[in-house]
């Protein structure tokens, strides 16, 4: 039948005597909305002397003929499932006289023979009972009406009535008003000085500026091409098909019955018309714009309406930063929470619902309900935990393949040849490690050490490396996939950001400097391009300064080690005696780690500074300007004493008898006997474990603190009073300044912990997928229940955040090759194995090749020469001479040999894993074959049904008005 219907061409379409309806041109008829069994009893879209607070029971069309009945016979005859539309040009604007909202439509005759005949939809009892209640019973009850019960609120602003900028506000709420908002004011119950305006956006006002901003809105059910070819592959979906069963049993999948279905969701949409409102499928008028719609229209209405005379007086956020008002947001749906089980009453509004099935603790394990956290807080939200869950998801392969690599280092760690060889090295005696308090000590008294660093220093390492590296360009690349698939599911394939406003700050410093808008056509302020050059240059001044601050910072952390070792070295505790090196470095780490939290709050006021500096022409350019340096300071911040242990601890220190000293005092410190991995994997663990235990704690338990103490204040200050909704709306937190801004940084950062040091500490990803999994019910809980409902905006992907994504993978493949080659004992292993070990010249099946290797890897020092009254020799790592060579202490030729293994290693791993990212990356499309396929048909079937709709209304107007009906297009 679809085949047969693609191949019509619009003459034959013309020559029906009668037009039928065909499959694709279905109404979108949702499940949730029951239509009446009686047609007799139905009466026009927008029913007659029924106020907006109530919902149609039936969907019409109206016609302009008033004399027309409904003829009994026709509708026996006619039970076909059949939508026609009408002309309603000038409907939506005549909805609008009535300040009460009573519809006007009680004035018109219909024709009742073309509506939608004896359709009973079929439900599922037990799943329609669980959705939220959208009726106006339940917002009234809510408190989220007018005081009239009719009118629901779609935005809140507050000020205070202390403030004096009453001509402003006065002008702008008058201004509000002329263009379409209804508002009204209630006085705060908790406290007399704050005012609440309600504002609800009439059913017109909705119409005009839907179609002023294009808002695309359902009209007609999806069809599904089916090719007949795709029988042969009979197993493949059979198989597909048991596998759905299982995944439906899967207890992480969502119960899909507990959910609303959403109307755009199965439906093409197209940008909303008042002229062509007959193609739009229209149940409810009080549900077709959901309420993240009605907030962003909103908002649009408060960002460009004036508040006094002048170009750049305009905008609800200009009037906050005046004071004028001190919040504007739209209100939560209800309480989060209820006396009534949600499984046996169901949820009382998408809050619950969300709460319930999202934010609680106890549905960790469960997937996230992106379409309805689409729908209540706005796509730009949705794609933050889309993103997230995604990135969590792909986290699980790594964390494995991580613990396998570690669990390998722990089951062959007794097998190690070098770690056998260090822990029975009884008579072997390492150089002193500083110059006063420290002794002579045992190489077997390393053995702990060397068996913890071989956990992470393994067979494995180079595999998980370019496993990582390869990871970070899959997971990418698979997010683009599912970035496409989730912007075609919510419809924003077409959508195009609309202009934005200027700055309040870039308007008041330019306003004298004009130039014409390209785009708007409109003069607007401008900002010289010199002007614009020498700010830049005074913002990366003082990016390039705080990053020399960051160097400073670890610069004192570096020095501080150096003077407690000799503290530590000769300490009363025996057990900090024996083990002075892991207690400086741990020591260091907290403190390092203080400096970095410290340094943080410092980062983020000079951040806002310079970009407040460079004067951003748009909120976009700003935050994107804003986000960029806030990532280049924390991640030297978190990373730069990371880089210090891992490229320059222990590579400068000189031999015995002439060491490198700082500031000819304090003697470089060197790495532990073995090795400096160790210190490695310490300093990051601790970070990064306690970074994550400080920012969940900012992120839930600060809001917790500051809401528990807002509710202690209105408690004690009223007694037995009823807050309303908005008024326990303004008492939750605001949504950071930044936006998600602080949410994308921690996971950014995160994302480069476990990537470019990940040869290092391959539990890195273990450590990141238990924090995610905390973070999504985390950042959930704080969204549904301790923040304000966010402005739901609009959003195609993650912004800047991608390119940042993908600049810390390109580094994590240069870091990890640096980190296997150069702190690693990697390549001196190798090169011993092939060169100098016992397999050098001929191979004997079961050798250990490593055999003598730590032997090898030790150079002679004679203890005469250090003074200290002892004879004999003691060992330090290094390549070099022995004290009864001809060149003594000179590096060894064995030592350059391993230094060019080391750098062909770097050149050849970054050229190897850099050609596999590439070559995936090529492999994999952006977009899946498949919907780019259903994208081009789509536009195809919308432009034709679009003629088929027309056609049909142009038909139906000739028959009414008498000319006989041409078999062609008009």
């Amino acid at each position: 039948m679809y085949n047969e219907g693609m191949n019509i061409s619009k003459s034959e379409i013309a020559k029906e005597t009668s037009l039928k309806p065909s499959r694709r041109s279905l109404p979108c008829l949702t499940q949730g909305y029951a239509y009446s069994k009686s047609l007799s009893q139905s009466t026009s879209l927008f029913q007659a002397a029924e106020s907006e607070s109530q919902a149609p029971t039936s969907m019409t069309s109206i016609s302009p003929d008033k004399g027309e009945q409904v003829n009994a016979e026709e509708d026996k005859k006619d039970s076909v499932l059949k939508c026609s539309f009408a002309d309603l040009s000038d409907f939506c604007l005549a909805l609008g006289k009535d300040k009460d909202y009573l519809d006007e439509s009680e004035h018109a005759n219909y024709d009742r023979s073309r509506l939608i005949k004896d359709f009973v939809p079929k439900e599922n009892s037990e799943s329609r009972r669980r959705l939220p209640k959208n009726d106006m019973n339940y917002i009234a009850s809510s408190g989220l009406l007018f005081k009239d019960g009719k009118k629901r609120i779609d935005y809140i602003l507050v000020y205070r009535k202390s403030n004096i900028q009453y001509d402003k506000r006065n002008t702008f709420e008058k201004n509000l008003r002329a263009e379409g908002l209804m508002l009204e004011k209630e006085p705060a119950v908790a406290n007399t000085d704050i005012m609440f305006i309600k504002i609800h956006i009439p059913w017109d006002t909705l119409c005009k500026y839907a179609e002023r901003l294009n808002i695309r809105m359902p009209f007609r059910k999806k069809s599904y091409y089916t090719d007949p070819r795709s029988k042969s592959t009979g197993s493949v979906h059979n198989y597909f098909r048991r596998l759905k069963k299982w995944m439906s049993q899967n207890p992480m999948v969502l119960d899909k019955s507990a959910f609303p279905e959403l109307e755009e969701s199965d439906c093409y949409t197209g940008p909303f018309s008042r002229a062509r409102i007959h193609h739009f499928i229209i149940n409810n008028k009080d549900t077709f714009f959901s309420n993240a719609t009605r907030s962003r229209i909103v908002y649009h209405m408060l960002q460009h309406t004036k508040y006094e005379n002048g170009i750049s007086k305009v905008g609800i956020c200009k009037l906050i930063n005046n004071g004028s008002y001190i919040a504007a947001f739209p209100p939560h749906e209800g309480a989060y929470k209820s006396s009534h089980p949600i499984k046996t009453h169901g949820p009382q509004n998408n809050r619950h619902l969300l709460y319930e099935r999202w934010a609680r603790w106890g549905m960790w394990y469960k997937h996230q309900p992106l379409d309805l956290i689409r729908l209540y807080f706005g796509e730009k939200i949705g794609l933050y935990f889309a993103w997230l869950g995604w990135y969590t998801g792909m986290l699980i392969p790594a964390a494995l393949v991580g613990l396998c690599v570690f669990f390998y280092g722990i089951f062959t760690m007794n097998a190690s040849q070098v770690s056998q060889e260090i822990c029975k090295a009884t008579e072997v005696f390492m150089c002193p490690l500083c110059d006063k308090n420290c002794s002579l000590q045992r190489l077997n008294d390393s053995c702990i050490y060397a068996k913890v660093t071989y956990l992470f220093d393994n067979g494995g390492t180079v595999f998980f490396a370019i496993f990582m590296a390869i990871w970070a360009t899959v997971f990418l690349e698979f997010w683009k996939r599912r970035r496409s698939t989730l912007t075609y599911t919510w419809d924003l394939i077409e959508w195009e950001e609309e202009e934005e406003t200027l700055r309040p700050q870039f308007e008041a410093k330019y306003y004298k400097m004009e130039r014409v808008n390209p785009i708007s056509g409109k003069p607007e302020p401008h900002q010289p391009s010199s002007d614009k050059v020498s700010r830049l240059l005074v913002s990366i001044s003082g990016i390039f300064f705080m990053i020399s601050l960051v160097i400073t910072a670890v610069f004192a952390v570096v020095v501080y080690r150096l003077v407690v070792m000799e503290q530590f070295a000769s300490f009363k505790w025996n057990f900090i005696k024996q083990h002075w090196q892991f207690a400086t470095s741990a020591a260091a780490v907290c403190i390092n780690f203080v400096i970095i939290m410290a340094l943080n709050l410092a980062y983020e006021k000079i951040a806002y500074l310079l970009t407040n500096l460079e004067y951003p022409r748009t909120e976009s350019e700003w935050e994107n300007s804003f986000a960029l340096k806030m990532f280049l300071f924390q991640f030297v911040n978190l990373n730069s004493s990371i880089f210090y242990i891992a490229f320059f601890l222990g590579r400068f220190v000189g031999h015995p008898g002439n060491y490198n000293k700082l500031f000819n005092r304090w003697r470089l410190e060197e790495c532990h006997p073995s090795g400096c991995l160790i210190d490695l994997c310490l300093q990051m663990g601790v970070i990064m474990f306690l970074k994550q235990i400080w920012n969940n704690f900012m992120e839930l338990g600060y809001p917790l603190i500051q809401n528990w103490w807002s509710r202690h204040k209105i408690k004690r200050g009223i007694q037995d009073a009823s807050i309303p909704q908005w008024e326990n709306d303004w008492n939750l937190q605001p949504m950071n300044i930044h936006g998600l801004m602080d949410e994308y940084l921690e996971m950014v950062l995160q994302f480069g912990f476990t990537t470019i040091f990940v040869a290092a500490f391959p539990l890195a990803p273990l450590l990141a997928l238990l924090n995610n999994i905390i973070e999504i019910r985390l950042d959930a809980y704080k969204f549904v229940t301790q923040w304000r409902r966010p402005l739901p905006a609009r959003a195609t992907d993650i912004g800047i955040w991608y390119g940042i994504l993908e600049g810390i993978g390109i580094l994590a493949v240069i870091t990890n090759a640096f980190v296997i080659a150069i702190t690693s004992d990697y390549i001196p292993r190798f090169v011993y194995e092939y060169k100098y070990g016992p397999c050098a010249r001929h191979f004997d099946y079961g050798e250990n090749c490593l055999k003598g290797y730590v032997n090898n890897s030790l150079s002679f020092f004679d203890l005469s020469e250090l003074g200290m009254g002892k004879s004999g020799y003691c060992r330090y790592r290094d390549y070099r001479s022995p004290p009864w060579s001809s060149r003594p202490y000179e590096f060894t030729l064995q030592y350059w040999h391993i230094l060019a293994a080391r750098l062909a290693f770097i050149i050849v791993f970054e050229h190897l894993v850099f050609g596999i990212k590439s070559f995936i990356a090529y492999l994999i499309p952006d977009v899946p074959k498949k919907l780019y396929d259903r994208i081009r048909r789509e536009k195809y079937l919308v432009q034709e049904m679009m003629y088929e709709a027309e056609l049909e209304h142009l038909q139906q107007q000739r028959r009414k008005s008498g000319h006989p009906v041409h078999h062609e297009w008009p």
